[in-house]
């Protein structure tokens, strides 16, 4: 039977709540545990991911989302900006620490899900930003088993990465620049904590290296239409780790979903990368 667990909540960066959902079978079989990191702007339920979790679970495995700590979204309202404030204090390393701490809820949770839970096969799967994240998350955590990234960052820079020097500046003196969300119509706050946090952990957050050093079973998936990350990203993730496995399709940076999504059925693209995931997975015993 199908279980969907909504609203676990999980504590995360400055003991922030991350609101959490789990979805599997409970079929009183050890599963794989794919922990999902969103990216810059996201949220666990964007574009309707319960279809994603769901075509996870289906197949066997022991799929978790969550809202990253900082992420702008409360417990109340799990899909929706309503605390600017906490989100322009987001950073890197805040990201990296939530993810070490869903993986570390998932060592210390184990017994409770006993009969449907192998903690000695965690997986990864970061989208966009929280592709880097989950990279930088892996490197630190020997928990971590196996990594796929969907239309990763190769650097630290989201989303000042292509600012002016002029730009650059004036973040520094205002102590805030404002990100403009085209879906939600809200400047979002980015106090320039944010670029401190990456100049004063340059090698933490090191994502090439972060990669190269891995030896895990690693599927770089982007798609070679992608407005918001370059496909060449994910060629420069694929040289650092040459045991990785690079999967790229016809699609953009989200794979044909929107959101809101409000059918019942994914994407072809979005049903294409899971099914090439599956298959990776399956290929190295997960």
């Amino acid at each position: 039977m199908l279980q969907h667990i909504q609203h676990v909540i999980i504590e995360g960066s400055n003991s922030r709540p991350m609101s959490t959902d789990l979805t599997y079978l409970k079929n009183n079989v050890r599963k794989p545990v794919i922990i999902y990191i969103h990216g810059f702007n996201g949220f666990k339920d964007w574009g309707n991911f319960n279809l994603i979790a769901t075509k996870f679970a289906e197949e066997g495995y022991f799929f978790i989302k969550s809202n990253l700590s900082h992420n702008g979204t409360t417990p109340d309202q799990e899909e929706e900006f309503v605390d600017l404030e906490t989100y322009g204090q987001n950073n890197y390393s805040k990201e990296i620490f939530d993810t070490v701490q869903l993986i570390d809820w998932v060592k210390k949770q184990a017994s409770a899900y006993s009969n449907d839970i192998d903690d000695q096969k965690i997986i990864l799967l970061g989208h966009s930003r929280g592709g880097g994240i989950s990279i930088l998350a892996s490197a630190q955590s020997k928990d971590v088993k196996a990594l796929i990234t969907w239309a990763s960052v190769a650097v630290c820079k989201t989303p000042w990465g292509n600012w002016s020097e002029d730009k650059m500046k004036q973040w520094q003196i205002n102590g805030v620049e404002y990100y403009a969300n085209k879906r939600t119509n809200q400047a979002m706050p980015l106090y320039y904590q944010l670029y401190q946090d990456y100049e004063s952990n340059r090698q933490k957050l090191n994502i090439e290296q972060a990669i190269s050093n891995l030896h895990i079973p690693i599927q770089i998936c982007h798609g070679t239409k992608d407005e918001a990350v370059p496909v060449e990203q994910a060629s420069i993730l694929h040289r650092s780790q040459a045991l990785s496995e690079l999967y790229l399709l016809d699609s953009n940076h989200v794979f044909g979903r929107s959101h809101p999504w409000t059918s019942d059925t994914l994407p072809e693209a979005t049903l294409e990368v899971i099914q090439a995931n599956i298959q990776f997975l399956k290929k190295n015993n997960f």
